[in-house]
């Protein structure tokens, strides 16, 4: 027969066993006791609603069973004190190291703390140098949007000058004639991603500038470009000095240009040397060397042997005693002779050391020659004086003896003088190199062919005669002239004279044959006695010439023939 039962409150004795068990659970597992609690109170409110078969102590054993089952394995090795003393002591030891890692972390913390702040300080020292560099730079920095509006600008001249740009667009800043080009720059860099340099004008605090532009894309988060970072630098002033260094290039290369053409025109050779004594530099070429192949090389590879002893003393002592020397020196370049008036003075460095030569050498060969040609001048004149003195001393001879009075000795003496007078002037304008053959004839005709008579002819081709011929031929004509007009062909108005000349044949010696013939004047007989006039054509004239010359009295006027050796002429100028 079933049994009933109501359901009354738990016994005492279990009720005593669920509490013990409790307290003991709670004691060895305080870490658990908010879960076992729960349990525990789970279980009762179960137990009463809900008595299971067996009875009470049934029911004890299945709250024992149930929140035990979870800690039966840790009931099982419930710790003994000496498990709790090393559990201590370990805990103690875990203390002891969470308190030095607190400790290490709290020295880390302050190292760290320490580095930023001079990683701050450095920053901020960085930062002030850069903007330093900027300023001194006139470096502008800006960004813009992709719409081309400033979003921060920096300023060498100062915060406020940047704040102002801050949200204008290039529509409001940039000048018209420069506002497309740039605003077409900066797209092109917005869409292709590449940096790009212009030049424009931007306004700054002292008014508008030039200035070079460098634009550089700005990326997003996504790596799009989403506006640009540009940097202009004031090149105003560096154009401006550009500018100015253009001119002045330009005028040092036209000073440069007039002191090659001076130094070339005035035959000066300006040169510089290292202290090896190699040439440097050298303004003109120099012994057939071009200024090229003379640059590097030593006077040892350049001067003759014959000159370079005397070249290198002078050069070496202006270097060792650093004081300018000067010489002169003949130079002989292949069968040239040359002569240079040499400069050398020590070169010195900005702080006076020497450190070469620098000197110039003036051709004076013109000069040396000039002199030499005046020597031999000179010379020629004393040989010359002493000729003509003693030509003087015998026409004064010649001519006191043939001449009756005293008034015929000065007349004819004079006339004899003037004669060798005009073949001197001839001579002086050819600078004493020679006179013309038919300058000659004129000259000593002249007041016969200036009175307006025709009564004489000239011809015959330009040829030179020595100094030598001219005197000798000059007074032969004197002779025959004079003679001419007192007896011959120009004493009657009908009477002619024939001057003329010509080359001779090679056979007969390259000479010149000339011919003075007188026509139509009085009958002619061979005098008695040959007169000065006769002694000058016939032996002076054929002494001082080396010549021929046969002078004929003809019944119809007198005949002269001389023969001119080609050694008595000059080479046509």
């Amino acid at each position: 027969m079933a049994r009933s039962h109501k359901a009354p409150g738990l016994p005492d004795s279990t009720a005593t066993i669920l509490v013990s068990f409790a307290a003991v659970v709670l004691f060895y597992f305080p870490a658990e006791s908010l879960r076992l609690y729960d349990a525990l109170k789970l279980f009762i409110e179960s137990f009463l609603a809900w008595p299971p078969h067996g009875g009470p102590l049934s029911v004890v054993a299945m709250s024992t069973a149930v929140p035990t089952g979870s800690v039966r394995p840790t009931m099982s090795t419930s710790p003994t004190p000496q498990d709790l003393k090393e559990a201590n002591e370990r805990l103690s030891r875990e203390v002891a190291a969470h308190e030095a890692t607190l400790r290490e972390l709290e020295a880390v913390r302050r190292d760290l703390e320490l580095r930023v702040k001079e990683r701050t300080k450095e920053l901020s020292l960085v930062k002030a140098r850069f903007e330093t560099a900027l300023r001194g730079a006139k470096v502008h920095v800006f960004s813009q949007d992709r719409d081309l509006r400033y979003t921060w600008a920096y300023a060498p001249h100062g915060v406020e000058t940047g704040d102002d740009m801050v949200g204008l667009t290039d529509e409001e800043l940039l000048p018209e004639v420069d506002r497309e080009s740039v605003i077409a720059l900066k797209h092109s860099v917005l869409e292709t991603g590449k940096p790009a340099t212009c030049e424009v004008s931007y306004p700054l605090p002292k008014g508008r500038a030039l200035v070079s532009l460098h634009i550089d894309p700005t990326y997003g988060a996504d790596g799009a470009v989403d506006g640009i970072m540009c940097a202009a630098i004031d090149i105003s002033r560096t154009r401006s000095l550009e500018t100015e260094q253009r001119r002045l290039a330009e005028e040092l290369g036209a000073a440069l240009q007039r002191y090659d053409t001076a130094l070339r025109g005035a035959k000066v050779i300006v040169f510089t040397h290292d202290k090896d004594m190699r040439y440097t530099s050298i303004s003109n070429d120099f012994l057939g060397r071009s200024t090229d192949d003379i640059v590097g090389r030593s006077d040892r590879e350049i001067l003759p042997a014959s000159n370079l002893t005397a070249i290198a003393a002078l050069k070496q002592s202006a270097f060792e005693l650093g004081e300018a020397k000067d010489g002169e020196f003949h130079l002989k370049s292949g069968a040239t002779d040359l002569w240079f008036d040499l400069h050398v003075e020590p070169l010195r460095d900005l702080i006076g050391q020497i450190v070469g030569l620098t000197g110039a050498a003036v051709d004076i060969t013109d000069r040396k020659e000039g002199e030499a040609h005046l020597r031999m001048l000179m010379r020629e004149l004393t040989h010359r004086s002493k000729n003509l003195l003693a030509v003087i001393q015998a026409m004064a001879r010649q001519t006191a003896r043939h001449a009756g009075t005293i008034e015929s000795f000065l007349d004819q003496f004079g006339a004899r003088l003037q004669a060798l007078a005009m073949s001197h002037d001839l001579l002086v304008q050819e600078s004493w190199h020679g006179a013309s053959l038919g300058e000659l004839v004129r000259s000593q005709l002249g007041h016969h062919l200036d009175d307006g008579r025709t009564q004489i002819s000239i011809e015959g081709p330009s040829v030179l005669l020595k100094p030598e011929a001219a005197q000798g031929l000059g007074l032969a004509l004197h002779e025959l002239a004079t003679n001419a007009l007192k007896y011959g062909a120009l004493s009657t108005p009908e009477g002619k004279v024939s001057i003329a000349w010509q080359r001779m044949k090679a056979s007969d010696g390259h000479g010149i044959e000339l011919v003075w013939k007188e026509s139509r004047g009085p009958k002619v007989k061979e005098p008695a006695q040959r007169g000065f006039g006769s002694l000058v054509i016939e032996r002076h004239l054929a002494r001082s010439l080396d010549s021929e010359v046969v002078l004929t009295f003809e019944p119809d006027g007198v005949r002269c023939r001389i023969v001119i050796p080609i050694t008595q002429f000059l080479a046509s100028r």
